[in-house]
């Protein structure tokens, strides 16, 4: 035959003593939104890598006249209603705390930017997204994007850039020295005509691979000819004298 406790099983899903002890899980810790939010960093400070102090308004708890209701619990309570007949339902238990409410409040948070970060790298900073009441903040993701620049174009490790060369570099050649964002010298030289949109690969001279040694992308020159704006006649025929017969 069957014990009391087996009735009260296939009522109540669990042993007699389960049922009727008012016995339950405890519920997980509320958890506030965590956000995301784009970091615009200049493509020098991503070649070096910096520390930046990001200034950050957000929401915070502090305390409020009165008070409220508090870590409230849902305690299943069994109650009799007739011979061999019983409800079974859901009861809130609460504490009183001292109330509190949500202020915005401005401070500054230590970003720590490593060498080559690529485009959509996230840093994490645990619990400095949205308070929960009761519980604990959600997440902060800062995700690094590079800033647009009037010199520059970054595409994965490669970095791009414009350098503008006098016509008589155009026609006989040149050697430049190009100074990159820590201080080291680029040799930009060539020998031959340069056409306009020429482009240039000094390989090993791009943006830092992230978190591979030493090791890094190439630089990619396209070069433009600045010409004269205007010539006078004996210019224009020193001109036609010296290119008589080059073409």
């Amino acid at each position: 035959g069957f014990g009391g406790n087996d009735i009260f099983s296939q009522f109540f899903g669990g042993g007699f003593g389960g049922g009727f002890g008012g016995q339950q899980q405890e519920p997980e810790t509320p958890k506030g939104d965590s956000l995301v939010m784009d970091l615009e960093v200049s493509i020098a400070d991503l070649y070096l890598g910096k520390v930046l102090r990001v200034a950050r308004d957000k929401n915070v708890i502090v305390p409020a006249k009165g008070k409220r209701k508090c870590n409230c619990k849902q305690r299943m309570v069994t109650k009799q209603i007739g011979p061999g007949m019983f409800q079974q339902y859901a009861k809130e238990e609460c504490e009183e705390c001292p109330n509190v409410k949500l202020q915005r409040e401005s401070g500054t948070l230590q970003v720590e930017i490593d060498a080559g970060a690529p485009d959509g790298h996230e840093l994490l900073f645990f619990e400095e997204g949205e308070p929960v009441v009761d519980g604990e903040p959600g997440d902060l993701r800062m995700r690094i994007k590079t800033s647009a620049d009037a010199t520059f174009t970054r595409i994965g490790d490669d970095l791009l850039m414009t350098k503008r060369i006098t016509l008589v570099h155009a026609l006989v050649g040149f050697d430049l020295d190009w100074k990159h964002f820590d201080g080291h010298v680029v040799k930009l030289k060539r020998d031959g005509v340069t056409i306009p949109g020429w482009v240039e690969t000094v390989e090993n001279e791009g943006m830092p691979k992230h978190n591979k040694h030493k090791q890094f992308g190439n630089l990619v020159v396209t070069y433009q000819v600045d010409f004269p704006k205007s010539l006078t006649d004996q210019t224009k025929a020193e001109v036609t004298k010296l290119f008589a017969g080059s073409f």
